[in-house]
């Protein structure tokens, strides 16, 4: 039976001005699976990321043509709510950024910005979304403490419990783990395995080793084109495309 559909793109190109940052890229995304983005600098995969959640409208010389479905619906049309298209994909960038406030502030922001109010419903889904993210128990007696406090991996963490925190149906993660040591990289990396129970993630990674570790689909990108796309097994051992060899091999990028 296959994975229904979760995104798609359609013939989906991106300028930042005249420049064209992505060139009709044709990709789809199945629902409880990890798809990693992969190659090397500059070839648009963290641009591709954040057009999944609009983030790119924040720059103003930015322009999307095509078409980018959510559940079949194309969150470049009127009448999307891009507040609630951000909470239905949430993302967590690549070093971690959390408030400076307590730990618990920072998981329960999200809820109060799309406006709960109920604090004993806040205070469950703090709770419900640090276990989620494995940091309830280092962290669960020192709730009301700076969050600047933690270490890097911590704060990594927190701030998957805070994309969590409302419940998305998509994680974009954007080298999620570059900043952190390899014992803080293979918790985020359990992490995400236990995750995609739950939810849809793309990750974008520089590390080979990572989405061959991590993900079920892996897309190759260079100069803004999708270059291959298959089951990540498949891309790492029998690629179609001799740029994606030359690249996993390490002969470029």
């Amino acid at each position: 039976m296959t994975t229904p559909l979760k995104m798609s793109a359609r013939n989906l190109d991106f300028y930042y001005g005249d420049f064209k940052a992505l060139h009709a890229v044709n990709l789809d995304v199945r629902t409880n699976e990890v798809t990693a983005l992969i190659g090397p600098s500059g070839c648009g995969k963290s641009t591709f990321l954040r057009c999944l959640n609009r983030m790119n409208d924040l720059i103003d010389i930015a322009r999307v043509e095509g078409e980018l479905l959510l559940d079949g619906q194309d969150i470049y049309k009127g009448g999307m709510d891009v507040v609630e298209l951000r909470r239905r994909v949430g993302m967590v960038f690549q070093k971690p950024n959390p408030f400076p406030k307590t730990i618990f502030e920072n998981v329960a922001y999200g809820l109060r910005v799309n406006g709960s109010s109920d604090n004993a419903f806040i205070a469950g889904q703090v709770e419900k979304s640090l276990k989620q993210a494995a940091l309830w128990n280092e962290v669960k007696d020192r709730l009301h403490t700076n969050a600047l406090g933690l270490s890097g991996g911590q704060q990594q963490r927190l701030c998957i419990a805070r994309a969590l925190a409302v419940e998305p149906e998509i994680l974009l993660m954007d080298e999620p783990a570059s900043a952190l040591d390899p014992i803080a990289t293979q918790k985020i990396e359990e992490l995400i395995h236990e995750l995609k129970e739950d939810l849809t993630i793309i990750i974008v990674t520089h590390s080979m080793q990572q989405a061959a570790r991590v993900s079920d689909m892996t897309a190759f990108f260079y100069m803004g084109k999708l270059i291959e796309m298959d089951q990540t097994e498949t891309i790492f051992t029998r690629p179609a495309n001799k740029q994606t060899e030359d690249y996993i091999t390490g002969r470029f990028g």
